[in-house]
């Protein structure tokens, strides 16, 4: 497969979480810790490099990163899965903060501006949430929840600089523990679930083989070769996509403010590529 269609394909596998997710009838905490031992088998299979470097530094980013899968469940179960696939995006204004601090990277200008944007679109985000329905029982919640897995994300990809830092940019052991951790974490709900459903086993072996463990499997072959504007481009798809799919298969429609909001929140992150791009060009 060529980096670039390893791209789209990482991402488009990455957008359809939504859909999945909201296909079953387990709690969230069980879709999470369901999906993450699944996940965990497969990248442990298709991923090897996983394997190793397993040591507290690559702990401390596989936490984070388990939040961030759990977070983001939890809010898919209780928000839009635009909200939450939105929220997750505003990765961009806590990073601000994280990276002086862990990476001692410095803040320019244009990065300012750029968390402004997220900032607003994560305000439209929030404010109309709309009426709790079938699919989106608690907004509220789940917005909130949408906004730690932001964070969390943000936390991970500051984690993996840090790794990188250390010589162990190439491994792939967070991604193996955090699914592991993720595992842990949900455990109290797994351990309390009767019996799994032949309705629900269909969505939990798609999100942990294919949306999870295949999709990194393809995020690592695109990222050997691609360069970083062409990859964050690329990626894009998987928020543009993620609301369509849920749409299509169960009839969500988020509020057309939500829908701004992410669109802002997604042009600023493609602006901010493109602007570091040019600026490592020049």
């Amino acid at each position: 497969m060529s980096p670039r269609w390893a791209a789209v394909a990482s991402a488009v596998l990455f957008s359809t979480g939504g859909a999945a997710i909201k296909a079953t009838s387990l709690t969230s905490w069980q879709v999470g810790g369901l999906r993450s031992l699944v996940a965990a088998i497969t990248v442990a299979v298709l991923v090897p490099q996983a394997r190793r470097h397993w040591n507290w530094r690559s702990g401390v980013v596989a936490l984070a990163y388990a939040v961030c899968l759990t977070s983001f469940v939890v809010a898919t179960k209780n928000t839009t899965a635009a909200n939450a696939i939105f929220l997750q995006g505003t990765a961009p204004i806590y990073l601000l903060f994280l990276g002086p601090w862990i990476l001692k990277e410095p803040v320019r200008r244009a990065d300012w501006v750029t968390v402004l944007f997220v900032g607003i679109g994560m305000g439209m985000v929030f404010w109309e949430e709309g009426a709790a329905q079938k699919l989106a029982p608690n907004p509220t919640f789940g917005n909130w929840c949408g906004a730690l897995s932001g964070f969390a994300w943000a936390a991970t990809v500051c984690g993996l600089r840090w790794l990188s830092k250390g010589g162990q940019g190439d491994s792939m052991a967070p991604v193996l523990m955090g699914n592991c951790i993720s595992v842990l974490l949900c455990l109290p709900q797994l351990m309390s679930m009767q019996a799994l459903a032949m309705k629900d086993l269909a969505p939990i072996l798609y999100l942990g083989i294919f949306q999870v463990g295949l999709a990194y499997w393809c995020l690592t072959q695109a990222m050997v070769k691609l360069s970083a504007l062409e990859a964050s481009l690329l990626i894009l798809i998987e928020p543009a996509l993620n609301p369509l799919w849920t749409w299509i298969m169960h009839g969500e429609k988020p509020t057309m403010t939500a829908m701004g909001g992410g669109a802002m929140i997604i042009g600023s992150a493609l602006l901010k590529s493109w602007h570091d791009r040019k600026n490592v060009v020049n």
